[in-house]
């Protein structure tokens, strides 16, 4: 038996949707202060965000002179959790460590 009728074509319409979007980013920053050691700066950096000891410096050295300091660029969720960390060290330490995070 035959399910085709003559004279009747089927047709399948379907949608693929290719548009993946990646997730929006965060920079995750160091500001400076006037109480927390530039040695304990570096520890975060290679302890929380896993710098070098060289980049580290470099990046202190930026939150020294400038200000503020990138730490790295991540999705919210390790960004917060990242800011969350530094902000616990430093309190544990006796330090007033500012660390934010900013859409890029």
């Amino acid at each position: 038996m035959n399910d085709n009728i003559p004279g009747i074509e089927e047709t399948t319409d379907s949608e693929v949707k290719d548009d993946v979007h990646e997730p929006p980013m965060y920079r995750v920053l160091l500001h400076n202060d006037d109480y927390t050691t530039m040695e304990f700066v570096v520890e975060i950096l290679m302890l929380v965000f896993n710098k070098p000891p060289e980049q580290a410096v470099e990046i202190m050295l930026n939150v020294h002179r400038k200000g503020i300091g990138i730490c790295g660029v991540y999705t919210f969720e390790v960004s917060e959790t990242k800011v969350n960390t530094v902000h616990s060290l430093a309190r544990q330490n006796g330090f007033p460590l500012k660390c934010s995070m900013e859409k890029e």
